[in-house]
């Protein structure tokens, strides 16, 4: 499976991510065995890079993916990230801090390769959220001191909330890392769109990570598994999922999915969950695209599609021919 470097971290990791978290659930509801299994099964395809979170099964995830691998001992990045609560916004710092603590407890480690601000970013910082003078000013300085003592390698941003306050964090080349939503649904941080496409503008915000030499984490690739086409949810995930940055609701992102299916009836891919992957890894700024499995044949599927590489030109031209026929819908 291909490989790309992780911005200015310097490390090498596979196009395609392990994502732990409660989307689609295998680290969080599945058996201890099916759990090592995936795991042990991922490195065998070459997948390096795991992703997980304090929040994800209220520490289920990384509970988890501690006991297993504490049995496997294996060789591979590992990232994890900080909700700071609103109440704690006044010692951020302390929040911080705490919060890496319990998480290097639960994962049975002394440090990890990548620290990861959850919340998300907004210019006036309402609903609880953070605003780029308190995560440039207060976030930063914090993950610098965990740096510094060893406890993480790198750290870096969730980028969703405003995009002028992504941007500007981005711009000031203070994060390692990025967590980006890009997908078939919602091209925006890879491309300029038209200003009535209905899904919230990233306004290429892939370029403006690239020229901070930030690593990209491709998040919801598959939006939630609304790019399967089906509303049908496996037990392990989460039973709804609320969309981030494309459509309304879910059953509006699996129909709008379902007008992709060109791509597919035209033979560029095989289905609409290998055209997602492949899609996203077609974006050179994009580093990993990170995938949830609920189930041991879906991370099979996924690595398949990966190995299969980057879609052609002409499969991105017709693609983006078909995400122009949204614009001017409601969201």
């Amino acid at each position: 499976m291909e490989t790309r470097t992780l911005g200015r971290t310097g490390l090498t990791v596979c196009v395609l991510g392990f994502g732990c978290g409660a989307v689609g659930g295998l680290m969080i509801k599945g058996s201890a065995a099916d759990q090592e299994r995936a795991v042990a099964r991922a490195l065998e395809l070459g997948i390096n890079y795991f992703d997980t979170a304090a929040m994800y099964g209220n520490g289920e995830s990384e509970r988890n993916l501690g006991r297993v691998l504490k049995s496997l001992k294996p060789e591979l990045y590992l990232g994890t990230k900080v909700r700071v609560p609103a109440a704690e916004r006044r010692n951020i710092a302390a929040a911080v801090t705490a919060s890496l603590e319990a998480s290097l407890q639960r994962l049975q480690l002394g440090r990890v390769d990548l620290f990861q601000l959850h919340n998300h970013i907004l210019v006036d910082g309402r609903d609880g959220d953070l605003t780029p003078e308190i995560v440039l000013g207060e976030v930063v300085p914090a993950f610098e001191r965990l740096r510094e003592q060893g406890k993480t390698r790198f750290y870096g941003i969730t980028a969703v909330g405003d995009t002028a306050a992504l941007r500007q964090v981005a711009d000031a080349r203070a994060f390692d890392t990025a967590q980006v939503s890009y997908n078939m649904l919602n091209p925006s941080a890879g491309r300029n769109v038209a200003p009535s496409y209905p899904a919230h503008d990233f306004g290429s915000l892939l370029a403006h990570t690239k020229s901070a030499d930030m690593g990209v984490v491709g998040i919801r690739v598959l939006a939630a598994g609304a790019l399967s086409g089906s509303e049908e949810r496996h037990p392990h995930g989460s039973p709804s999922v609320e969309p981030i940055g494309s459509g309304h609701d879910y059953r509006t992102d699996v129909a709008r999915a379902r007008r992709l299916e060109p791509i597919i009836r035209e033979g560029y891919a095989d289905s609409l969950v290998e055209a997602a992957i492949r899609y996203v890894i077609a974006h050179p700024a994009v580093s990993t695209a990170l995938v949830g499995y609920s189930t041991l044949d879906q991370l099979e599927y996924a690595a398949a599609a990966a190995n299969k590489g980057p879609l052609p030109a002409a499969a991105l031209d017709r693609l983006a021919a078909l995400q122009n026929s949204f614009v001017g819908e409601a969201r």
